[in-house]
């Protein structure tokens, strides 16, 4: 096989990884729950709404994020990346903005999680937009990367 080496199939991973969270956030915010909420009784919408959301949650904290974390830190590593490295201009700066975002957008959906559990349905669906776009932005800035 030539041209495949092991970094190769980290960065694959990692970029694999970021497609199927953000696909997935995509695909439950725009597709499948505007239809539960259409097609489905107040209880039953409530049921599904609540058990779609617990297991793309268990996904992310089990698969996602640690796929990400592991491939990242280990691309980070590959190319040389230090603490001080993440405060120069260009490169470091931008992974440094797209860390900073990640992180945010976790914390995002985990207050998400906690208030679609405490029954506060409008705050829950401000913050799931929120993580979505925050989502696309880490996208943007980790497009930006091979540009910096």
């Amino acid at each position: 096989m030539t041209g495949v080496d092991l970094w190769t199939i980290v960065r694959f991973v990692h970029i694999l990884g970021a497609a199927l969270w953000v696909g997935g956030q995509l695909a439950l915010s725009l597709v499948i729950l505007p239809l539960a909420r259409r097609m489905l009784s107040a209880e039953a919408r409530e049921g599904f709404v609540g058990a779609a959301g617990r297991r793309f949650g268990l996904l992310t904290v089990a698969l996602f994020v640690p796929v990400q974390v592991a491939t990242g830190v280990a691309l980070a590593w590959r190319a040389g990346v230090t603490w001080e490295s993440l405060a120069a201009p260009g490169y470091g700066r931008v992974l440094a903005a797209k860390l900073v975002l990640f992180a945010a957008v976790m914390l995002l959906a985990a207050a998400h999680g906690w208030a679609h559990g405490r029954g506060r349905r409008d705050l829950a669906r401000a913050l799931a937009v929120a993580a979505l776009v925050g989502s696309l932005g880490v996208v943007l800035l980790a497009t930006a990367l091979s540009g910096a």
